[in-house]
Order: C-alpha cells, then sequence, then structure tokens
C-alpha cells in the first residue's frame, strides 16, 4: 500500500478542529472557575529560587612540593653528586636479610671462591633465626631442593632457580650457617667456578643423570658450559630454559618422563641423541 498524501485542504480543516476544541475546553474550564485555580496553585506550588550571596574565597598559599635537587639550582649551591647519596633499596633489601656487602679488599678473593661458596656477611641475629629450631627441622625435609627459601644463604640453582637452603644433613654453611664453607647440595664447575655450574641434587639427577656425591668426589667436574666448549663431548650442552632460548630452541619442560620412557637416562641424553641426529 501506497503512502496516503495529506493536502493542504485536509490539513487546514484539522487545525481549525483543533482550534475550535481547546477554546471550547478553555471556556468551560472558565465557566467552572477551574482555570484560575489551577494558575493560582501554580503560582503558590512554585518556590522562588533564593540567590546565594557572592563570597570570594581566598585559599591560604602553601608552598610547593620541590625535589632537593632544583631547590639547590634556584639557592644557586651546588647539587648533590649520586656517588655521594646511599643507594636505594626496597625494603626486602633494607631488612636483615641484606647484609651481603663485600669489601673492596675482598674481590680478587670472591673471584677465587668456589660457586657453592659465595662470599658473604651475617650479622648475629640473622644467624639466631637461620639456626632456629624451626628452620633446622624444617631444612632436611626435601633433600633434593631443600625446603626452605633463604635470600642470603641460599644458592640459586642454574636450572630450577630456586635460591633453598640445601637438605645435606652435613652441610656446615646450610646446617651451621658457616659461610666460609661450600654448600654440599649444590655443584661447582672446576672450571669457570660460575652460576652456571651451579646444580641442586634433583636437577643434577633429572636434567644430566649425574649423582650429587660423584660430583663432589671428582674435583676435575665441568658444568656442561664448558664441556662443549672445550670440545669434550659438544653435543652436551645445558638444557636450562634460558640457555636453550639463546640458542634459538624451545625449553624441554619437563622431559624426563619422556626421556626414561625412551630409555634415556636424562633429559641432557635425550637432547644429546637429537642434536647427533640433527646433524
Amino acid at each position: 500500500m501506497g503512502k496516503m498524501k495529506i493536502t493542504d485542504s485536509s490539513k487546514s480543516n484539522y487545525e481549525a478542529a483543533r482550534a475550535a476544541r481547546v477554546s471550547e475546553n478553555k471556556a468551560r474550564l472558565e465557566s467552572l472557575g477551574i482555570l484560575n485555580s489551577v494558575s493560582k496553585l501554580r503560582e503558590i506550588s512554585t518556590p522562588t529560587k533564593k540567590e546565594r550571596p557572592y563570597i570570594k574565597r581566598v585559599y591560604g598559599l602553601t608552598p610547593l612540593r620541590r625535589s632537593q635537587r632544583i631547590k639547590a639550582v634556584a639557592d644557586g649551591t651546588t647539587t648533590t653528586t649520586t656517588d655521594n647519596l646511599p643507594p636505594r633499596r626496597s625494603h626486602r633489601s633494607k631488612s636483615s636479610f641484606r647484609h651481603a656487602v663485600t669489601p673492596k679488599q675482598d674481590l680478587g678473593e670472591e673471584e677465587n671462591r668456589p660457586a657453592n661458596a659465595p662470599f658473604i656477611e651475617l650479622n648475629p641475629e640473622d644467624v639466631e633465626h637461620f639456626l632456629s629450631a624451626e628452620n633446622s627441622a624444617r631444612r632436611c625435609d626435601s633433600k633434593g631442593r631443600g625446603s626452605i627459601y633463604n635470600p642470603v644463604l641460599g644458592i640459586c640453582c642454574h636450572f630450577c632457580r630456586q635460591k633453598k637452603l640445601c637438605g645435606e644433613e652435613d652441610c656446615k654453611r646450610c646446617g651451621n650457617c658457616d659461610v666460609n664453607e661450600p654448600c654440599l647440595g649444590k655443584t661447582d664447575c672446576s672450571v669457570c667456578h660460575s652460576s652456571q655450574g651451579v646444580f641442586c641434587r634433583a636437577c643434577l639427577k633429572v636434567r644430566y643423570g649425574e649423582e650429587i656425591e660423584e660430583v663432589r668426589e671428582n674435583k676435575e667436574w665441568m658444568c656442561p658450559h664448558c664441556t662443549e666448549e672445550k670440545g669434550i663431548n659438544p653435543y652436551w650442552i645445558c638444557n636450562s630454559s634460558i640457555c636453550l632460548r639463546k640458542r634459538k630452541m624451545p625449553p624441554t619442560g619437563i622431559a624426563i618422563h619422556k626421556a626414561r620412557e625412551m630409555g634415556y637416562e636424562s633429559v641432557a641424553h635425550l637432547l644429546m641423541e637429537k642434536l647427533k641426529g640433527g646433524n
């Protein structure tokens, strides 16, 4: 159906009828006296808006907060160099767990120390906390990776990145807080003595198929990095996620179950065969 067109004549007739009805309604309201009552009620009910007097507020002038460096420049004085300022440290670093400051005269000695016996300084309060009965009882719960996290005495494993006290019962470093003794639950490369050669008991066994006792007895033990660099076994590589990404290789994840199902002793043996087959 098409739209109905409205002509000018029909529109004028409608407006005339509407105007007639409006005037008729007004006349009826005036005769009843309702129209005047409505207008009066509107005047009464509508409250007059009170004008608020303008009050100028004067705010007090407070000094601007400026840094010490800007204040020094404005005063014409010399600025303090960063060499004279104390280092900015987090609250965790400021706590009693952070006193591993190495004096300059001991830097040479620190370089010659094994990676599983880094040089640190401890306060007496730290030693009392580390040697508490609760910590001593829980330390050997997990012999593989340890049970107690310690940001000072704990040595970070290159693979699992766990900075825990070892679970070896006869470890003087983790058990008695003797910082001059090496950690018996972490390895140390005889060549580089770096953090790349530090592995806990569990990671050493699972990732490389070696026992921590055999590594401790072998004074010439080398980490996978040094073994590869010296050409002893070019396919015996470090299989940590960090080192594999540097090689543009995907991390293996928990691959020990797959390796043992395929008959390999560890993840390193599985990767070694894959690299040999790829070449």
